[in-house]
């Protein structure tokens, strides 16, 4: 809740006894106790939103139905945990009518996934259509919206809101990792916040589904089966943005100190860096105005921004999609003599033909840079440290010298340069 910029305060439903592997043990707290706390709490400090996880058996959920009829929080995210990660069920079958009977009517947005939407309903649900006919069997039950997550589909993740009149679809990119423990109880809390904090139901869902995504990209290798999401991926985003302008600033400068102007290209060089787990253009640092050739050296126009060039942003993401670790890229001049020495150099060397670029990509603007480096990360089998191309009908033939850090691009090009 506080990478959200909310506070929370909890009402502890059960304890359990698991790891990444699966869960070894359940111990539900007794019902009298589940209402001290939120006694204790709602009485005292109150609340803009409420969301529920797993409360391990219908005794606790009437009970904390019961007090969210008492209390009238103005947002209930009803998440209902049924399942675990790994198979085990968190709420017994002959407990689920009190979820349905008890709970839902007072949800102002229940969250179920494929699995949890399949027990509501009672019909399996695989696809976008039987999606949609859930959501209405849902909605029916009483909450005022519905959000159907698709995270267990094939494909792209797909999540569908239904708030009795429109449909709203989520799409984002599918994540190859098995670091998703928790995803549900981390999006509902980023959910429930966003609500909180007065988000119309479409935006804070948008909201907590880009969180989400960056939590599972980010998440540590942790355990053996299903590792957690990391949860403070927004707070270390943020925190990385002033010194990754300053490392990029800084490598720049000691480029600029050498005599570097003939590896700047006719269309001028640029430089980026990118935030840890960036997602968009905005995540990527670079010189607005480029770094141009100037009394021979190579000198940047302004001092770095995020945001400041898209070309550099779709190489440094497409890098970052196959290598996380590789952040920072720049682009030098092209000639045969550069690409034989960076090989010379020891360089991993790989190479796209712009001749081979499909039809919807070439008219697609800025999608050029995008395809071509994923071309050559594709053939090679990993992010190469140089990736070029020798051009085509108006575009000037170009090297992409790769890395993890702005130091170690810097590295690399000056011992291009014989420097």
């Amino acid at each position: 809740f506080p990478a959200f910029g909310g506070f929370a305060a909890q009402a502890i439903t059960a304890l359990t006894a698991q790891n990444t592997r699966g869960v070894t043990g359940i111990m539900v707290t007794p019902p009298e106790f589940v209402a001290q706390q939120i006694d204790a709490v709602l009485d005292d400090i109150g609340a803009d939103a409420v969301k529920t996880g797993m409360l391990g058996n219908g005794d606790v959920v009437k009970l904390v139905a019961q007090k969210l009829a008492q209390y009238r929080p103005p947002v209930v995210v009803v998440d209902p945990v049924m399942v675990s990660k790994s198979g085990h069920h968190l709420l017994a079958q002959d407990d689920h009518r009190a979820m349905i009977e008890d709970l839902l009517p007072l949800a102002s947005v229940v969250t179920p996934n494929l699995d949890e939407a399949t027990v509501l309903t009672g019909q399996k649900v695989t696809n976008l259509a039987e999606m949609k006919e859930a959501a209405r069997r849902i909605f029916d039950l009483g909450p005022q919206a519905v959000l159907v997550k698709g995270g267990h589909l094939i494909g792209d993740c797909l999540d569908l809101l239904f708030d009795g009149q429109d449909f709203y679809e989520f799409f984002s990119a599918r994540i190859d990792t098995t670091r998703t423990h928790g995803t549900g109880c981390t999006f509902s809390a980023a959910l429930a916040t966003y609500l909180a904090q007065g988000e119309a139901l479409p935006q804070a869902v948008d909201a907590a589904k880009k969180f989400i995504t960056l939590a599972i990209k980010s998440a540590p290798a942790i355990g053996h089966g299903f590792g957690p999401t990391n949860h403070c991926a927004g707070l270390s985003k943020e925190l990385s943005r002033m010194p990754v302008l300053q490392d990029l600033a800084a490598a720049a400068r000691r480029l600029a100190e050498q005599h570097l102007g003939a590896l700047v290209p006719e269309v001028s060089s640029n430089f980026g860096y990118a935030l840890p787990a960036a997602t968009v253009a905005e995540d990527v640092a670079a010189f607005p105005g480029r770094i141009v050739r100037l009394h021979g050296q190579a000198v940047p126009v302004a001092p770095p921004e995020f945001g400041a060039s898209r070309h550099v942003a779709r190489i440094i993401l497409t890098l970052m999609s196959a290598d996380p670790a590789r952040r920072a890229a720049m682009n030098v001049a092209f000639s045969e003599e550069n690409v034989a020495r960076c090989r010379s150099l020891g360089f991993s060397v790989a190479e796209f033909s712009r001749s081979e670029e499909p039809d919807d990509i070439r008219i697609k603007e800025g999608s050029t840079l995008e395809w071509g480096t994923g071309q050559a990360i594709k053939r090679a089998g990993y992010v190469p440290d140089v990736i070029f191309d020798r051009g085509g009908w108006g575009k000037e033939p170009m090297i992409r010298i790769t890395g993890r850090h702005p130091d170690e691009v810097a590295d690399k090009v000056l011992a291009l340069a014989g420097k």
